[in-house]
C-alpha cells in the first residue's frame, strides 16, 4: 500500500503561519502518527517554496528541474517507514496576486503539482493535494496588504482590485486542479469552518487521520502570526515600495515598520520631548 502523502500548498492569506506553528508545536505529540514538514529555517522546505515561487513567475525547464530537485531532497529527508507525511508551505502555491507581477489566480499551480505528484507517486507515495481558501471578499485586501509588506508591491487597493478585476474564483482553481491531476485526490478545506482558532489546522490533521480526541488534548496556541499591519503602517510601506531603494534595505525598513506600528497612527499620544 502506497504511503499518504498530503501537500499543503496554502494558499497564502489562509491563515498559514498560525497553522504551522501549530503543527510545529504539535509534531512531537503526534510523531507516532505523522510527520510533519514546515518551512522552518534551515531546512529543505525552504529551497522548496522558493523553487515554486520562481517556477510558478517563469515556468520553463529550468525552473521546473530546480523545482523538481527541491522536492526530491525533501522526500528524501523523510524517515523511512508507512506513517502519513504532511508537507506543509504555501508557497508550494506559487505567486499570488500583487507578487512579481502576477495578477492571476495561481496559474501554474496545476501544472506544477502534476509534476511533483508523479515525482512522490513513483517514489511509492500516494499524493493527496490540500488547498486552503478563504471568502474572496476578506482574502484579496488581505493579499494587497501582504503583498505590500513583503513583496514591494506599490499600488493603492483600489488599484490592486483593478489589476485583479478578472480574477477566477476558488472554484475554476479546483477544476483546473482536478483537470491537471486526474486521479489524485484534491480536498478544499475552508478557513471559515476551522472550529478552533486556537488550534489551527484540525481539519488537515483530521484528513490525515488524526482522530479528534488527540486534537483536543493539543495543547492551543497561545497568540496569533503574522498578523496585518495597521493601515497607517501599510500606507508607510507602500510608499515606500514606490522608491527605488536597494531591495535589502527596503527589507530592514519593513521589518522596522512592523515593529513600530504605533508610530504610524494617526493620533498618538506624546511620550515626551525630542
Amino acid at each position: 500500500m502506497s504511503r499518504p502523502l498530503f501537500l499543503h500548498v496554502g494558499v497564502q492569506k489562509t491563515g498559514t503561519t498560525s497553522l504551522q506553528r501549530f503543527l510545529r508545536r504539535s509534531a512531537p505529540a503526534l510523531a507516532d502518527a505523522v510527520v510533519i514538514r514546515t518551512p522552518e529555517e534551515g531546512t529543505p522546505m525552504r529551497p522548496l517554496g522558493r523553487a515554486a515561487i520562481a517556477c510558478s513567475l517563469a515556468p520553463d525547464d529550468d525552473h521546473r528541474a530546480t523545482l523538481v530537485a527541491a522536492f526530491e531532497t525533501v522526500l528524501d529527508g523523510l524517515p523511512d517507514d508507512d506513517r502519513p507525511v504532511i508537507l506543509s508551505h504555501e508557497n508550494l502555491a506559487g505567486a499570488m496576486p500583487g507578487n512579481g507581477g502576477e495578477t492571476r489566480l495561481f496559474p501554474a499551480l496545476p501544472a506544477m503539482l502534476a509534476t511533483l505528484v508523479q515525482v512522490a507517486a513513483d517514489r511509492g507515495f500516494a499524493p493527496h493535494v490540500v488547498i486552503y481558501t478563504r471568502r474572496m471578499t476578506a482574502w484579496l485586501p488581505s493579499v494587497w496588504a501582504q503583498a505590500v509588506r513583503t513583496d514591494g508591491y506599490a499600488l493603492t487597493l483600489p488599484e490592486f482590485r483593478a489589476q485583479t478585476s478578472e480574477l477566477s474564483g476558488w472554484g475554476d482553481l479546483l477544476r483546473r486542479l482536478d483537470g491537471a491531476l486526474s486521479s489524485v485526490p484534491v480536498t478544499r478545506l475552508r478557513l471559515e469552518d476551522e472550529a478552533d482558532a486556537d488550534r489551527p489546522g484540525r481539519q488537515l490533521l483530521s484528513l490525515a487521520g488524526v482522530p479528534d480526541a488527540r486534537l483536543d488534548a493539543l495543547p492551543p496556541l497561545e497568540s496569533r502570526a503574522m498578523e496585518r499591519l495597521t493601515p497607517g503602517a501599510t500606507e508607510f510601506l507602500r510608499r515606500l515600495n514606490g522608491l527605488a531603494l536597494n531591495p535589502h534595505a527596503r527589507d530592514r525598513v519593513a521589518d522596522l515598520v512592523a515593529r513600530s506600528q504605533p508610530l504610524f497612527a494617526a493620533h498618538v499620544p506624546s511620550e515626551g520631548t525630542l
